[in-house]
């Protein structure tokens, strides 16, 4: 691909002048990458709702692997944030999609034999985390290609686009494991207990030959920015691998304390995402070089409040998006009994194609405003989901509450995808243009550790005998409750700190 010279997105006649062409075309690149990112890390979602039954994990391993992919995807963000600027943008997405090869296909080939250990299902959980890592790097180099007044549309298509992975994923599974997709190079079928042949393989395998192609397009069709090709290729490719290899260790060793310790308790679970971050942060730090000079200019954003606050206002968005959307199977197959195969991918369908409107709306309105209401629109779907859950587990026949069940996540999942797209709307305009990648890539990190923290809040509600999920519901609405309140008081009120 050619190098870029140059690059003025808010000058008009360069934006005309064939700026414009080239910033579509890496989107147009990114999306499908994303897409299929998301797809690979929030796979065990629906993985684990086939395997219950099938294979010889409880309900608290399984809600596990959903909370190990989802904790090394979060942590895998923390050095994506700041890759773009230490790599390239087209070296990034081309060498993480490529990585993503190794999850798809070792649980493909993991999911053939039913006495395949827990601890290789725990590994491949964190393998597969190198999805989640992909969305902090993804947008922080797409926002460096657009004018800001293209920023919301831009990004809220490629992480709109993107997060519909979720729900593609969701959709497509359990329609691939119907049939022998790949012949008898997938292996034989798993027989459920009502007789029917189930080739959950085909689950994982589906998205290597896509992953091939993405890595192909990604490489060959974007480009990096100026400044970033100042370097090898070669060199560029082993900071990505580097900083990519610390942040799974430090993942291993948080998947590893959940695998030998499945009865920590709940705040100890929530204390492990502190030590994770730590770990991460300080492991980068020791980096040598270009690494230590770049990271340490863009960790400055930690020294500013306003990061902070947008880190909390997008864990309420994009955080609820991604862990219910990792919780959602699990929770109507254990609350309704039922399969959660036509309803699941519905709530993230909803959240993602909303989200390039929350961004257009942004631009249109103000992204303040937008985050205002789609946070009351959250708060009034937590509250009843929790009414509904409540009373479906305390009747004798769920049944009669999956509808109103139904219609009260798909506000949550309407609330958070508006929000995700006006929150990152605010983040050019709250923040210097050197600050507003980086920062966009740490509040994704922050707010992908919500599939970790959602499903493991579920699971400590989940007993044999007893579920009280409604209980973490009600934490969920006060949290909001409190976003709602610093929305309003540091951007959206007539004289806030930050008008945006």
């Amino acid at each position: 691909m050619t190098k870029l010279s140059e690059w003025k997105p808010e000058d008009t006649a360069f934006w005309k002048g064939g700026g414009s062409k080239t910033a579509w075309r890496n989107l147009t690149f990114s999306v499908p990458s994303l897409l299929c990112a998301f797809s690979v890390w929030m796979f065990w979602s629906i993985l684990t709702a086939k395997m219950k039954g099938v294979f010889p994990f409880d309900d608290t391993q399984l809600f596990t692997l959903v909370s190990i992919a989802g904790l090394a995807g979060a942590t895998l963000r923390i050095p994506s944030s700041f890759l773009v600027a230490l790599a390239g943008g087209r070296n990034v997405v081309g060498i993480t999609t490529a990585l993503l090869i190794a999850p798809a296909l070792g649980a493909g080939i993991a999911l053939q034999d039913k006495s395949t250990p827990f601890a290789t299902f725990a590994a491949l959980a964190v393998l597969s985390g190198v999805g989640g890592g992909n969305f902090s790097s993804s947008m922080s180099n797409i926002n460096g290609f657009f004018p800001k007044r293209l920023s919301g549309l831009a990004l809220g298509l490629n992480a709109g686009i993107g997060n519909l992975g979720v729900s593609v994923m969701q959709f497509l599974i359990p329609v691939v494991m119907t049939g022998a997709l790949f012949g008898s190079l997938a292996g034989a079928p798993h027989v459920t207990a009502a007789g029917q042949a189930l080739y959950i393989q085909n689950g994982a395998l589906v998205w290597v030959p896509m992953l091939v192609l993405f890595t192909l397009g990604s490489w060959f069709g974007m480009n990096n920015l100026p400044g970033q090709d100042s370097e090898p290729t070669s060199a560029a490719v082993m900071r990505i691998l580097s900083l990519q290899a610390v942040a799974m260790a430090v993942s291993a060793v948080g998947a590893w304390i959940l695998v030998k310790n499945p009865k920590l308790p709940l705040s100890l679970q929530l204390g492990l995402v502190i030590l994770v971050v730590v770990l991460c942060l300080g492991a980068m730090k020791l980096f040598p070089g270009k690494v230590k000079e770049s990271l340490g200019k863009q960790f400055r954003i930690f020294g500013m409040k306003h990061n902070w606050i947008m880190t909390l206002l997008y864990i309420m968005t994009f955080g609820s998006f991604i862990g219910y959307s990792a919780s959602f199977p699990l929770l109507i197959k254990i609350v309704f009994k039922k399969d959660p195969s036509a309803f699941a991918f519905l709530g993230p369908l909803l959240g993602s194609l909303i989200r390039p409107i929350g961004g257009w709306l942004s631009d249109k309105l103000r992204g303040s405003v937008v985050t205002q209401w789609s946070t009351v629109i959250q708060i009034v779907g937590a509250l009843l989901v929790a009414h509904y859950v409540k009373a479906a587990v305390a009747a004798p026949d769920p049944t009669p509450f999956f509808g109103a069940f139904m219609f009260s996540f798909m506000l949550l999942f309407l609330g958070s995808g508006i929000g995700n797209g006006s929150t990152f709307q605010m983040v050019p305009f709250i923040f210097e243009p050197q600050f507003a990648g980086p920062v966009l890539g740490w509040t994704g990190a922050a707010a992908a550790y919500g599939s970790f923290i959602i499903p493991t809040v579920f699971k400590s509600q989940i007993k044999p005998g007893a579920v009280t999920v409604e209980n973490a519901l009600y934490g969920f609405a006060a949290f909001y409750v409190l976003c709602l309140v610093l929305n309003w008081w540091y951007y959206a009120r007539t004289n806030a700190e930050v008008k945006c």
